[in-house]
């Protein structure tokens, strides 16, 4: 990419796009193009064909997506399959439309099958059933990724996949109802700590593992594999080590400072019992995560204690 290449970050606002936009202005990029769903709905055809026409943008970094938690996911399982697919379908027909050169798209994790063997390599993907509490997000992001090598193979673009494991960072949400669970124990641990309570009550049994990735990481890995000209593909971006729930929510309390003691609520889903992304593929080129998950938390505690003081 050239300084002043034409960058469209879809999702500018999200904790995802944020962090994409915070990456491209420390590298030197000066000409980011962004919309927020105001100025532009991604779930209308018409609109985004009609500014990816007008904007010609040279890159795309796919960042706008309805994401949630375990409940939001399971109960909300119309909204996070049709807004996917139809911001996916979208977006990246009109890329094409427009000639963008290459597009970056955004995944998750949970395209993987639920029992998996592990680390998960890219190339599980299809191989076994998915995780029943998310499977609508997960074949919408899925479909995403089909585009993205249907449209390569068809029209020659140059649009590849990554894939995060569990992200967390400035911008997360951390509504209780709809959030994962890293902002989720991040704002439990903090206002227990204010109320004074003597416990903490965590969803599931605590014995699921989880990899978690610092937000500004991943962006730091789209703009690394956008730069290395690559063009097509799946690549997971992740630490390569993963926590169990219990330890998660130990580390939390140990930052945010509270003493109380741990509750597990069983009668919560525990959702897939491992889920540890194997990162080999963009490690032998060169990228690895830098920020360790005690630091991070840090960092993300900052940031909500900073937007929710008081």
């Amino acid at each position: 990419m050239e300084k002043n290449a034409r960058i469209y970050v879809a999702g500018h606002r999200g904790m995802v796009g944020s962090a994409l936009v915070r990456r491209l202005q420390q590298a030197g990029y000066g000409n980011i193009r962004t919309r927020t769903r105001a100025e532009l709905d991604l779930l209308n055809q018409a609109a985004t064909a009609a500014f990816l026409q007008q904007e010609k943008p040279d890159f795309i970094f796919m960042a706008a997506a309805k994401v949630g938690g375990i409940h939001a996911n399971n109960t909300l399982r119309a909204d996070f399959i049709y807004e996917n697919l139809m911001v996916e379908a979208n977006l990246i027909h009109g890329a094409w439309q427009a000639g963008v050169k290459q597009l970056c798209f955004l995944g998750s994790s949970c395209i993987y099958p639920r029992d998996c063997p592990q680390p998960i390599r890219e190339d599980y993907l299809l191989t076994g059933p998915l995780e029943q509490t998310n499977e609508p997000y997960a074949i919408a992001k899925i479909a995403g990724i089909k585009l993205c090598e249907s449209y390569n193979r068809q029209f020659g673009t140059r649009y590849f996949s990554v894939m995060p494991t569990n992200l967390y960072g400035p911008n997360d949400n951390y509504d209780l109802a709809n959030s994962h669970v890293l902002p989720a124990l991040i704002r439990k641990a903090h206002e227990a700590k204010q109320r004074g309570d003597s416990e903490l009550v965590v969803w599931g049994s605590g014995k699921p593992m989880r990899e978690f990735l610092y937000v500004d990481d991943l962006a730091d890995a789209c703009v690394f594999l956008m730069e290395r000209d690559v063009s097509d593909g799946i690549y997971n971006v992740g630490c390569g080590d993963d926590v169990t729930i219990r330890e998660l929510a130990e580390t939390v309390m140990s930052v945010t400072g509270f003493t109380g003691r741990i509750v597990f609520d069983a009668s919560k889903p525990d959702g897939t019992p491992r889920k540890l992304l194997d990162v080999s593929r963009l490690r032998d080129i060169g990228w690895q995560a830098r920020v360790p998950l005690r630091e991070g938390i840090a960092l993300a505690h900052k940031d909500f204690a900073a937007r929710h003081a008081g």
